[in-house]
């Protein structure tokens, strides 16, 4: 096999018998991932190519246009998003860009207030499923034995029961339409298969020399969880805080539009439950809908995206594979994508 490698390359990949030389100034792209403990510098390390990552940027930027809308609405639409400022159904005009609810409220004000309630539910329903999938998952994974067998079988009970049922049933028990029961309510349906993911990989982990090496040095479990096998499952945890809180946006928009909400707050759920009852459909007042409905699905398309950018930027395969392509690229060439050969880092010296 040919090498071509000069003063500048730092990382090689062999995809079924060829060389590609990457540039070293990518290689530190790749090195800056690899899982150590360190500190700031080390951290900002890692984030900076999800940073540089494309797909990284656009979902970020969506992400903080909309929190800027929801912290900046009384800035954005001043006053009460519920007061009747026009007739019914008035489609979107110069005085009311998105035109007007059945009641004749202004529908760019409800979809702007609208975002403070479903994205704080969102978020706070993520952290939440993800703190209480590691503590659960990891702590299985690590003590493996009857504690595993416990926790395992708490998991699996949530994971076959039906969620959108199990959804209904509690929104409806608990009733009140707080933001706090559909916190509870989505927390409690959602942290089971985060939790088996984790547990899975910490059964991997468990088995590494440096666990061995922390527990012969007298550190307890606790560090061992948290300290040590943590932090090398970051990406992994950064996924199921998105995918979760895409989950929550999604179920609590669902439950508000089947009417287990509390009808009078302003989200962006309520919203589209207020323009099924007002009849939007059959009068044809499509911009009720549109702007609700098109809010939710892209939020969930920019959390997607920064999920799908972590992966890239964190998964070595995918990494070493798109800065082959990038290389080829610029020579003229191109990196077959049905190869399967595994990745061989150089690193420059």
């Amino acid at each position: 096999m040919r090498e071509a490698i000069d003063n500048r390359i730092g990382v090689q990949v062999a995809p079924t018998g060829q060389t590609v030389p990457i540039p070293a100034t990518e290689a530190t792209e790749t090195a800056a991932l690899a899982p150590a403990a360190g500190g700031g510098r080390r951290a900002l390390d890692r984030l900076r190519p999800v940073l540089r990552n494309q797909k990284a940027a656009v979902g970020a930027v969506v992400l903080v246009g909309f929190v800027a809308v929801a912290l900046l609405a009384p800035v954005i639409a001043p006053g009460d998003p519920n007061d009747i400022v026009a007739r019914r159904h008035l489609p979107p005009s110069a005085a009311h860009w998105f035109g007007t609810t059945g009641a004749g409220q202004d529908v760019f004000a409800q979809t702007v207030w609208g975002t403070r309630l479903t994205l704080s539910v969102g978020l706070a329903v993520g952290i939440l499923t993800t703190l209480v999938a590691i503590a659960i998952g990891m702590i299985a994974g690590y003590f493996r034995g009857r504690i595993d067998d416990a926790l395992s079988l708490l998991m699996n009970v949530f994971l076959i029961i039906p969620s959108l049922p199990l959804l209904v049933v509690l929104a409806a028990f608990l009733g009140s339409g707080n933001p706090a029961y559909f916190v509870f309510v989505l927390t409690v349906t959602g942290w089971a298969w985060p939790a088996r993911v984790l547990r899975s990989q910490t059964l991997s982990l468990r088995e590494k020399d440096f666990v061995s090496a922390a527990e012969v040095s007298g550190d307890g479990w606790f560090r061992i969880i948290f300290r040590e096998i943590l932090p090398n499952m970051t990406s992994i945890a950064v996924a199921g805080l998105f995918g979760s809180t895409i989950y929550a946006i999604g179920a609590v928009s669902a439950l508000e539009f089947l009417g287990l909400g509390n009808p009078s707050v302003v989200s962006w759920g309520t919203n589209l439950y207020w323009a099924g009852n007002n009849g939007a459909l059959l009068t044809g007042a499509w911009w009720t809908v549109l702007p609700s409905g098109l809010c939710i699905a892209l939020i969930a398309f920019a959390f997607a995206l920064v999920n799908f950018a972590v992966d890239e930027v964190t998964n070595p395969r995918l990494r070493v594979q798109r800065l082959a392509a990038q290389v080829m690229a610029r020579a003229g060439g191109r990196l077959a994508r049905s190869s399967r050969a595994t990745p061989v880092v150089r690193h420059a010296g």
